[in-house]
């Protein structure tokens, strides 16, 4: 079994980022600048943020976080989106997600000029991505056709199964391995809750991908022989062993999922790491779309 090795293939795109960071200095371009914002307290928001703060370091992005506590008004959130629309020196900015229950998320996603959107979540983003138009692809899909692309995975003609139909993963990754491109021409079977003998239909998969936020779930009964799995899912369970008392669990039972699969990514350090690359890639392909 092969692992994807998430965390060494996000290392050589920083590498290759910190390259096209020096070549911009040294023609007196512009800097690619990232600004976050954040919502709240959830541990793991503030981690994810606090990690795309230090690649932005890295890399040699130039980076602004924005914090507001979770009682914040949704027009106040607004209005701070619009502000970083206009704020030239901001390439692109995410708005992290989730947000409190009183703040409309999608309001929130609509509100962000898709051409600083390098989250990729804005309807005209995914509708440039259907039809193959340039834009901002969405981060966590993205860096997986990066690892399928990276580790010399082929899916052309093959059958590929992808449990979870959310906006953010499912349904995007499913549209994209589906175009007619490299990585691509996957048939794609899109399995959610309500699909019959889920085992079954994952067994006649070449490739897996897990998306669902529910640890342990893909087992090995679930695994053709030689299948490549992909374990999307990143859950906090708790862990006593653990000095900070909890620790990330993916969608897949790894030990044993990994004595069928051809190649198989673990969590932590496979699909996670690939997510704040391709945010990465996105600010810098944001100064592209707007010629700076």
């Amino acid at each position: 079994m092969i692992l994807i090795d998430g965390k060494r293939i996000s290392q050589e795109i920083k590498e290759e980022l910190k390259g096209a960071v020096l070549q911009r200095k040294a023609e007196g371009r512009k800097i690619p600048h990232l600004a976050a914002v954040l919502v709240g307290n959830d541990g793991a928001s503030m981690t994810y943020v606090s990690n795309k703060v230090k690649a932005c370091e890295e890399i040699g992005f130039e980076s602004t976080l924005i914090r507001y506590d979770d009682s914040v008004p949704e027009e106040i959130l607004l209005a701070k989106v619009q502000a970083l629309n206009e704020d030239r020196s901001i390439d692109g900015f995410i708005v992290q997600l989730p947000l409190p229950k009183h703040i409309d998320e999608l309001k929130i996603t609509q509100a962000i000029d898709p051409l600083k959107d390098v989250d990729g979540f804005h309807p005209r983003n995914l509708g440039n991505m259907v039809v193959n138009l340039p834009g901002f692809l969405p981060a966590t899909p993205a860096g997986v056709l990066e690892l399928i692309q990276r580790m010399d995975i082929a899916t052309e003609g093959k059958n590929c199964v992808i449990i979870g139909r959310s906006n953010i993963v499912g349904m995007p990754l499913s549209i994209m391995l589906g175009r007619n491109t490299k990585p691509g021409n996957c048939t794609v079977t899109l399995a959610h809750s309500k699909t019959e003998n889920l085992a079954e239909v994952c067994r006649n998969a070449d490739i897996l991908i897990a998306a669902i936020g529910q640890p342990g779930f893909v087992t090995q009964d679930m695994v053709k022989e030689g299948a490549v799995v992909i374990d999307v899912g990143t859950t906090r369970v708790e862990d006593p062993s653990r000095m900070k008392g909890w620790r990330l669990a993916g969608d897949v039972a790894f030990d044993e999922v990994s004595k069928k699969a051809s190649m198989l990514s673990p969590v932590p350090g496979g699909v996670g790491p690939m997510t704040i690359a391709s945010l990465m890639l996105n600010t810098l392909k944001a100064m592209d779309l707007k010629g700076k």
